[in-house]
């Protein structure tokens, strides 16, 4: 078998963002299914019959709600999360020369990156959330966002430029979160296969790895992802903070921090999946200036 180059090396940082928008456009109707049943206090309807409800009542278009938000958090949260963890990645191997980066820079780096994700995601993420709800409310009580960079221009002029920010607290938790295992896990999770069981770099290894990092992300954000959803779908002065959302939330029971599990399961792993698929093919056709 052939001998691989174990020496390590940052790639373009702005990869990371187009993959991810890629993989929304696949997911975005599981994300809508799953911002419906999270926003449920009482658990009325199942994945299938929320499935059903959705196109009796609205359409198979209805499933792509908020599709334009979605693709813009993507860019902007998800492209700064990439970015800026191949920057400090590609600043950390030059003053290591090129020597592998051990697992706990890698968690502090995957930190920093998702929180200054969410930070610039957060607005978009708001949009999103809110033109996915939109379908259940009654006509005249819809927010009709028209697309998503129309969705935040008018909560800025209606609500004040802050909303923007409703839940950031609990969007940067998630985009921490999210960050660690959807890129650390996934970097750690190849370099396993690839020199512990001698896998080829090749899309079955990318899969994999892609699979584990996307089941990882589901158990760490899911009751951060529900308290996200709740807060920015919620009413103004509905929460008075994230503990008070936290407490209405526990009314329900522990299980009640995982309402929507299975969908936000089949909606972030593909994703994640899809994300890293794209990502690694993106990385072979425009690889680093240094290769």
């Amino acid at each position: 078998m052939a001998t691989r180059n174990k020496k390590q090396v940052a790639q373009r940082w702005y990869l990371g963002g187009i993959a991810s928008a890629g993989a929304a456009c696949g997911t975005h109707p599981l994300d809508l299914l799953k911002v419906h049943l999270q926003t449920q206090q009482v658990a009325k309807k199942g994945f299938i019959q929320m499935i059903a409800h959705v196109l009796r009542n609205d359409g198979f278009f209805a499933l792509y709600s908020g599709l334009t938000a979605s693709i813009l958090r993507q860019i902007t949260y998800s492209g700064v999360r990439y970015g800026v963890y191949e920057l400090l990645k590609g600043r950390m191997l030059k003053s290591s020369e090129g020597q592998p980066i051990s697992l706990s820079v890698k968690l502090c780096m995957g930190a920093f990156a998702g929180a200054c994700g969410g930070l610039v995601g957060c607005p978009p993420d708001l949009v999103n959330v809110r033109m996915q709800a939109d379908i259940k409310l009654p006509m005249e009580l819809r927010r009709n966002y028209r697309h998503g960079l129309d969705g935040i221009w008018r909560v800025a002029r209606e609500e004040g430029v802050m909303v923007l920010w409703t839940g950031g607290s609990a969007v940067v938790m998630r985009s921490i979160m999210m960050t660690i295992a959807q890129i650390v896990v996934y970097e750690q999770v190849k370099q396993f296969f690839l020199y512990k069981w001698d896998f080829e770099d090749n899309i079955p290894t990318h899969f994999l790895s892609s699979f584990v990092a996307g089941v990882a992300a589901t158990i760490l954000t899911q009751p951060v992802d529900v308290l996200k959803t709740r807060m920015m779908d919620a009413k103004s002065g509905q929460y008075k903070n994230i503990l008070d959302c936290v407490w209405y939330t526990a009314k329900a029971g522990p299980l009640g921090f995982y309402k929507g599990f299975v969908p936000a399961c089949i909606r972030l792993t593909p994703h994640t999946i899809l994300t890293w698929l794209l990502l690694e093919q993106l990385r072979r056709l425009f690889p680093p200036p240094s290769t």
